[in-house]
């Protein structure tokens, strides 16, 4: 990207709504080169259109932004990428930002501040709020984040980072109809994310779940 050039980004979110929002606030600072709604599709225009930065939703099926992260930065790395949430946990700031991110924003950012971040981006620094960069400064000076757990436990580590929410959320002893409230998604998801936990873990029930999470200190 030149000097006087607008910043070609390209947009991942699983929420139409959410990607016609950024749209109206970027659209006339940015160029915008594309846009996927899932895993597969993302990884395959990212590499094709070749964005200098990447708007990236952290929570998605088929494993997230970490995978289309892991996928593209295989075999690019130009592409920059600036991770965009509505999570501000630190498990999800670290995994992503160890996945190759540059940068992780907040999805209640206003949009001048989102194209500030994008241009950043693109000029090669790295953008975090300051309540993130802590979470990123702490991670990376000790080695690992403020749930250590998190970072060296190979169950945990098959998880996404979705799921690893919901498993916290249930370790507080959260409802599914609670869990879904706080993440913003629907009980069947929930029960959705919870299943493939079960699965993965090679536990049979919530209450197995609740214990096991309870042991690692989860909660």
């Amino acid at each position: 990207m030149t000097d006087s050039a607008q910043p070609r980004v390209f947009l991942v979110d699983d929420h139409e709504l959410i990607r016609s929002g950024i749209r109206a606030e970027i659209a006339s600072s940015v160029d915008i080169v594309g846009e996927a709604d899932e895993v597969e599709a993302a990884i395959e225009m990212i590499l094709e259109r070749n964005p200098d930065v990447v708007l990236l939703d952290v929570h998605m099926p088929d494993g997230g932004g970490q995978a289309v992260l892991r996928a593209v930065g295989e075999q690019n790395t130009t592409t920059r990428f600036l991770a965009l949430s509505v999570s501000d946990a630190s498990v999800d700031v670290i995994s992503v930002i160890r996945a190759g991110a540059r940068g992780y924003v907040t999805k209640n950012i206003s949009g001048p501040e989102l194209v500030d971040a994008i241009y950043r981006i693109a000029a090669g620094d790295v953008v975090f709020s300051p309540r993130l960069a802590g979470f990123v400064l702490d991670a990376f000076s000790t080695g690992q984040d403020d749930q250590p757990n998190l970072a060296v436990d190979p169950d945990l580590d098959q998880l996404t980072a979705r799921e690893r929410q919901v498993l916290r959320l249930i370790a507080r002893g959260y409802s599914y109809k609670d869990i879904a409230k706080e993440l913003t998604i629907s009980t069947k998801t929930v029960e959705s994310h919870v299943s493939s936990v079960l699965r993965k873990l090679q536990l049979s029930s919530r209450y197995q779940l609740s214990h096991w999470a309870s042991e690692r200190h989860l909660n």
